[in-house]
């Protein structure tokens, strides 16, 4: 469990640095297989979600940078179904995920 705990630290490390220089689609990707094996994983069902979220926001950013806004609005729902869970889901991760979501926020108001 130890070596699912530091790859997940990283990719969400990694997630910050490149949702910060605006690659959201690398955003995406950073987090794809950590979601997966979360997924399998019943008791971390929520952090699962909180990265399905996280990965929905990349895209939906992507998206908007394209001029793409229509869609990015419907996968950004997404994100927001999931976002209440970072504040109720106490993990190691869980000031990462809030770090996370400042970030993304933020771009949000430059690209929606």
């Amino acid at each position: 469990m130890e070596t699912l705990k530091n790859t997940l630290f990283e990719a969400i490390e990694l997630f910050l640095r490149v949702v910060e220089n605006n690659q959201f689609v690398e955003g995406h990707e950073v987090l794809e297989d950590e979601w997966k094996r979360l997924k399998t994983l019943p008791e971390h069902e929520n952090e699962a979600k909180i990265l399905k979220g996280l990965i929905n926001a990349s895209t939906a950013l992507a998206l908007a940078s394209k001029g793409k806004k229509e869609g990015a609005m419907r996968v950004w729902q997404t994100y927001e179904k999931y976002a209440p869970l970072i504040m109720s889901t106490q993990t190691e991760h869980t000031p990462s995920y809030k770090e996370a979501q400042r970030l993304l926020q933020r771009k949000y108001t430059l690209y929606m």
